[in-house]
Protein backbone atom coordinates (compact mmCIF):
# COMPACT_ATOMS: atom_id res chain seq x y z
CA UNK A 1 0.00 0.00 0.00
CA UNK A 2 1.26 3.40 -0.94
CA UNK A 3 2.19 5.94 1.73
CA UNK A 4 -0.07 8.68 2.16
CA UNK A 5 2.13 10.76 4.15
CA UNK A 6 6.09 11.34 3.65
CA UNK A 7 8.93 10.50 5.96
CA UNK A 8 11.36 13.27 6.80
CA UNK A 9 14.93 12.77 8.34
CA UNK A 10 16.14 15.91 9.87
CA UNK A 11 19.60 15.79 10.47
CA UNK A 12 23.07 17.55 11.30
CA UNK A 13 25.59 18.44 13.91
CA UNK A 14 24.66 17.81 18.01
CA UNK A 15 23.51 21.36 18.79
CA UNK A 16 22.01 22.93 15.05
CA UNK A 17 18.18 22.39 16.50
CA UNK A 18 17.23 19.18 14.98
CA UNK A 19 14.67 18.46 17.87
CA UNK A 20 13.26 22.48 17.77
CA UNK A 21 12.69 22.02 14.68
CA UNK A 22 11.05 18.13 14.75
CA UNK A 23 9.03 19.32 17.84
CA UNK A 24 7.32 21.87 16.01
CA UNK A 25 7.13 20.05 13.09
CA UNK A 26 5.11 17.44 14.44
CA UNK A 27 3.42 19.20 16.19
CA UNK A 28 1.63 21.07 13.33
CA UNK A 29 1.74 17.94 11.14
CA UNK A 30 0.53 15.82 13.60
CA UNK A 31 3.55 13.52 12.51
CA UNK A 32 5.32 11.52 14.50
CA UNK A 33 8.61 12.47 15.99
CA UNK A 34 10.99 9.84 16.45
CA UNK A 35 13.95 11.36 18.57
CA UNK A 36 16.71 8.46 18.08
CA UNK A 37 18.46 9.18 20.98
CA UNK A 38 15.86 8.15 22.67
CA UNK A 39 14.44 5.33 20.86
CA UNK A 40 18.11 3.65 21.17
CA UNK A 41 17.42 3.97 24.84
CA UNK A 42 14.25 2.92 25.30
CA UNK A 43 14.40 0.24 22.87
CA UNK A 44 17.53 -1.21 23.74
CA UNK A 45 19.02 -0.35 20.26
CA UNK A 46 23.09 -0.35 21.81
CA UNK A 47 25.87 -2.37 22.90
CA UNK A 48 26.55 -0.24 25.79
CA UNK A 49 27.65 3.10 26.73
CA UNK A 50 30.80 4.83 25.39
CA UNK A 51 32.20 6.73 28.30
CA UNK A 52 34.96 9.12 26.70
CA UNK A 53 31.71 10.49 24.37
CA UNK A 54 29.33 10.49 26.88
CA UNK A 55 26.73 8.27 24.43
CA UNK A 56 25.14 4.96 23.37
CA UNK A 57 26.64 2.46 21.35
CA UNK A 58 24.33 2.41 18.28
CA UNK A 59 23.68 -0.76 17.36
CA UNK A 60 22.39 -0.12 13.81
CA UNK A 61 20.46 -3.47 12.62
CA UNK A 62 18.17 -3.53 16.08
CA UNK A 63 17.45 0.26 15.60
CA UNK A 64 16.15 -0.18 12.24
CA UNK A 65 14.68 -3.16 13.10
CA UNK A 66 12.87 -1.26 15.87
CA UNK A 67 11.50 1.80 14.04
CA UNK A 68 10.98 -0.51 10.33
CA UNK A 69 7.38 -0.68 10.41
CA UNK A 70 6.38 2.96 11.97
CA UNK A 71 8.79 4.55 8.95
CA UNK A 72 7.39 2.47 5.97
CA UNK A 73 4.32 3.80 7.27
CA UNK A 74 5.15 7.14 6.46
CA UNK A 75 4.09 10.21 8.63
CA UNK A 76 7.24 9.85 10.51
CA UNK A 77 10.12 12.55 11.35
CA UNK A 78 13.32 10.92 12.48
CA UNK A 79 15.81 13.19 14.54
CA UNK A 80 18.96 12.24 14.55
CA UNK A 81 22.53 13.50 13.72
CA UNK A 82 22.85 10.64 11.36
CA UNK A 83 21.03 9.72 8.23
CA UNK A 84 23.38 7.39 5.86
CA UNK A 85 22.03 4.11 7.46
CA UNK A 86 18.13 4.45 6.66
CA UNK A 87 17.22 2.88 3.44
CA UNK A 88 16.64 5.49 0.65
CA UNK A 89 13.10 3.69 -0.08
CA UNK A 90 11.90 4.74 3.35
CA UNK A 91 12.93 8.23 2.77
CA UNK A 92 10.97 11.12 1.27
CA UNK A 93 13.02 14.28 2.25
CA UNK A 94 16.53 14.53 4.13
CA UNK A 95 16.72 18.17 5.97
CA UNK A 96 20.34 18.72 7.08
CA UNK A 97 20.74 21.84 9.50
CA UNK A 98 23.35 23.79 9.87
CA UNK A 99 24.72 26.45 11.50
CA UNK A 100 28.13 28.55 12.10
CA UNK A 101 30.95 27.30 14.34
CA UNK A 102 30.59 30.17 16.90
CA UNK A 103 26.46 29.30 17.83
CA UNK A 104 27.33 25.55 17.74
CA UNK A 105 30.25 25.67 20.21
CA UNK A 106 28.25 27.96 22.58
CA UNK A 107 24.94 25.62 22.18
CA UNK A 108 27.53 22.52 22.72
CA UNK A 109 29.86 24.31 25.81
CA UNK A 110 25.71 25.37 27.65
CA UNK A 111 25.13 21.36 27.41
CA UNK A 112 28.37 20.33 28.77
CA UNK A 113 29.82 18.26 26.06
CA UNK A 114 33.11 16.68 27.25
CA UNK A 115 35.62 18.37 25.20
CA UNK A 116 36.50 15.43 22.90
CA UNK A 117 32.66 15.34 22.13
CA UNK A 118 32.70 19.30 21.53
CA UNK A 119 35.50 19.36 19.51
CA UNK A 120 34.33 16.35 17.40
CA UNK A 121 31.03 17.76 16.57
CA UNK A 122 32.75 21.51 15.44
CA UNK A 123 35.18 19.70 13.14
CA UNK A 124 31.89 17.67 11.74
CA UNK A 125 30.11 20.85 11.10
CA UNK A 126 32.92 22.47 9.42
CA UNK A 127 34.16 19.53 7.18
CA UNK A 128 30.34 19.14 6.25
CA UNK A 129 30.36 15.88 7.03
CA UNK A 130 26.79 15.04 7.73
CA UNK A 131 25.86 17.36 4.46
CA UNK A 132 28.18 15.14 2.43
CA UNK A 133 26.46 11.98 3.90
CA UNK A 134 23.12 13.07 2.89
CA UNK A 135 24.18 13.80 -0.71
CA UNK A 136 25.98 10.58 -1.16
CA UNK A 137 23.14 8.32 0.39
CA UNK A 138 19.94 9.96 -1.16
CA UNK A 139 18.77 11.32 -4.43
CA UNK A 140 19.88 14.96 -4.86
CA UNK A 141 16.79 16.24 -5.19
CA UNK A 142 14.93 14.64 -1.66
CA UNK A 143 17.83 16.54 0.15
CA UNK A 144 17.70 19.98 1.03
CA UNK A 145 20.31 22.23 3.47
CA UNK A 146 18.81 24.88 5.65
CA UNK A 147 20.43 27.19 8.06
CA UNK A 148 19.59 27.42 11.27
CA UNK A 149 21.61 29.76 13.49
CA UNK A 150 18.67 32.13 15.10
CA UNK A 151 15.38 31.22 16.86
CA UNK A 152 13.49 32.97 13.28
CA UNK A 153 15.02 30.17 11.28
CA UNK A 154 13.12 27.63 13.13
CA UNK A 155 9.85 28.82 11.72
CA UNK A 156 10.91 30.11 8.44
CA UNK A 157 12.72 25.76 8.25
CA UNK A 158 9.23 24.28 9.13
CA UNK A 159 7.73 26.72 6.87
CA UNK A 160 9.59 25.57 4.08
CA UNK A 161 9.38 22.53 5.02
CA UNK A 162 5.29 22.35 5.80
CA UNK A 163 4.78 23.74 1.97
CA UNK A 164 7.25 20.60 0.75
CA UNK A 165 4.75 18.11 2.44
CA UNK A 166 1.62 20.22 0.90
CA UNK A 167 3.48 19.65 -2.91
CA UNK A 168 4.40 15.69 -1.72
CA UNK A 169 0.66 15.00 -0.77
CA UNK A 170 -0.58 16.60 -4.07
CA UNK A 171 1.98 14.82 -6.41
CA UNK A 172 1.15 11.72 -4.80
CA UNK A 173 -2.54 12.93 -5.31
CA UNK A 174 -2.06 13.14 -8.77
CA UNK A 175 0.10 10.38 -9.79
CA UNK A 176 -2.48 7.63 -8.15
CA UNK A 177 -5.36 8.88 -9.96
Amino acid sequence: MARTQPTIIVTGTPGVGKTSHCELLAQRTGFIHLPINQVVKERSCHDGWDEVLQCWIVDDDKLLDAIEDEVKQGGCIIDWHACDLFPQSWIDLVVVLRTDSTHLYDRLKARGYVEAKLQENLDSEIMEVLLSEARESYDAEIVVELQSGEADDIEENVERIESWIGNWKQHKSQTSE
